[in-house]
């Protein structure tokens, strides 16, 4: 079974294209909606979220997502305390769903990570779509989210690998400035090839795990 990751930075149009994979018949794992539900009401990580951040939980008994990021915005040793409760859980269900996929006789899955290469969960990753599109129709899409200011626009990209970097380390990258029947041709272009056995896994992919297991040893 093929897993390929699904990322880009902010407003570049990710979460279209993962509609467009869906309706290719894809499976596709959304780690952003799995976090939503780890903090709704009754969700596995609102316990230990509430305990490292007292005061987050609402009245409904979900975390309150706003005060939450009000805690974590632009302090970095509180964002990493974030992340090491809720990336192990994610990466738990992850596999979980990766396991019942391969059971299914499934030829491809899409792993839709946001912070794919930031986080380093390339580990089992066999190649990676980048979503991308001008810098310009980037901000304008960011800056259209309610609640969403220049400053936290800024913040939000440098706590990003830019770009260009991204662009670079993909195996395939899909440009959503143009139009979405573009967008969704070219993905459609993607899953053929690899269902029809026309592209491997990529090389680039394991230099980059060497590089970065080396760097942590």
């Amino acid at each position: 079974m093929i897993v390929l990751g699904l990322t880009g930075s902010i407003g570049m149009g990710k979460s279209t294209a993962a509609t467009a994979l869906r309706r290719l018949g894809v499976p596709l794992y959304d780690a952003d909606a799995e976090i939503h539900r780890m903090l709704g009401r009754g969700g596995a990580a609102v316990a230990a979220v509430e305990r490292a951040f007292p005061g987050v939980r609402g009245e409904d008994g979900a975390v309150d997502r706003k005060a939450l990021g009000q805690r974590v915005f632009g302090r970095p040793e509180e964002l990493r305390r974030l992340e090491k409760i809720l990336h192990p859980m994610v990466r738990a269900v992850e596999r979980q769903w990766v396991a019942r996929a391969r059971a299914r006789g499934a030829g491809l899955v899409v792993l839709d990570i946001p912070l794919l290469f930031e986080t380093d969960r390339i580990d089992r990753i066999d190649g990676v779509i980048v979503v991308s599109s001008p810098s310009r129709l980037q901000r304008a899409r960011v800056m259209r989210r309610p609640g969403m200011s220049a400053e936290r626009f800024a913040a939000i990209l440098n706590s990003q690998l830019p770009d260009r970097e991204k662009r670079r380390r993909a195996d395939f990258v899909v440009h959503t400035g143009l139009s979405r029947a573009r967008a969704a041709r070219r993905l459609a272009g993607i899953v053929r090839r690899v269902r029809q056995g026309e592209w491997r896994r990529s090389a680039r992919l394991r230099r980059l795990r060497g590089r970065t297991a080396c760097a942590k040893s």
